[in-house]
């Protein structure tokens, strides 16, 4: 018997002894299944790049900080993947940082090889938030795509020296002035000519990663790049031709 024919029976006898739940539907996941079932993974959008880079425009064209932008998924209220989000930062469930920097590399990958980055960086939490939460969400991500990309992470050279309040309800110019000055790099030569990626879960309007690409790019950072899983946009921009997750849509753009 081979090594991969032993690791399918363990998986088996472990899978009926645990069973794995889809965090969206609550079903039984198959063993080809991660996180979520393939009906409720075929359910996210994808973020057409024409749109992306209307909002890259839109989040980051006027600071000319970020030189480039990337995000996978729509991000929409009560659907999959704010639960599956909302599930891996409130839950406890960090297993889901990895199935989410794996989606990041599948649906991007072309993209983001493309930026030959020497560096990952994932936005941090502040130390309160971070004892709160246990993690930093956006690490556990960040680790798995530079394990893709095969490139070094660091995630203590930024860090978060101000406890900032809750940007929900926040429009831009109130998400600026609520991070401005909020980081701090511990290490200037670690980024000096170095192109970076910064990761975080979700942008919704670009201030915090602008804000952590601003002291990099003023300490000597040649190139940063923002990366996340989703982005929030309106539905109605997409009308009923919003690729979902395993559409092969993203290869023809």
């Amino acid at each position: 018997m081979s090594n991969s024919e032993l690791n399918k029976i363990i998986k088996i006898i472990f899978d009926f002894i645990f069973p794995r739940i889809c965090l969206s539907c609550n079903t039984k996941l198959n063993l080809d299944e991660s996180v979520i079932c393939n009906s409720c993974k075929n359910t996210i959008k994808i973020v057409p790049q024409e749109f992306l880079k209307l909002e890259y425009l839109k989040k980051f064209h006027n600071d000319l900080i970020i030189d480039d932008f990337e995000s996978c998924f729509l991000f929409e209220k009560e659907k999959v993947l704010q639960k599956v989000l909302h599930s891996y930062k409130y839950e406890n469930k960090i297993y889901v940082g990895k199935f989410l920097g794996d989606l990041i590399y599948s649906n991007l990958e072309k993209f983001i090889k493309a930026w030959d980055a020497d560096l990952i960086i994932p936005v941090p939490l502040h130390s309160l938030k971070k004892a709160e939460r246990g993690y930093n969400q956006s690490y556990y991500i960040a680790k798995q795509v530079a394990k893709r990309l095969e490139i070094p992470i660091d995630k203590k050279l930024l860090k978060r020296r101000r406890y900032t309040q809750s940007q929900t309800k926040m429009n831009l110019i109130e998400r600026k002035e609520n991070v401005k000055n909020a980081f701090m790099l511990k290490d200037k030569k670690k980024i000096f000519g170095k192109k970076i990626i910064l990761v975080d879960d979700v942008i919704t309007t670009g201030a915090t990663i602008g804000e952590c690409a601003k002291i990099l790019k003023e300490n000597g950072a040649i190139k940063i790049f923002a990366l996340s899983v989703a982005i929030p946009i309106d539905h109605i921009l997409f009308g009923a031709e919003t690729p979902n997750i395993d559409s092969p849509f993203l290869n023809t753009i």
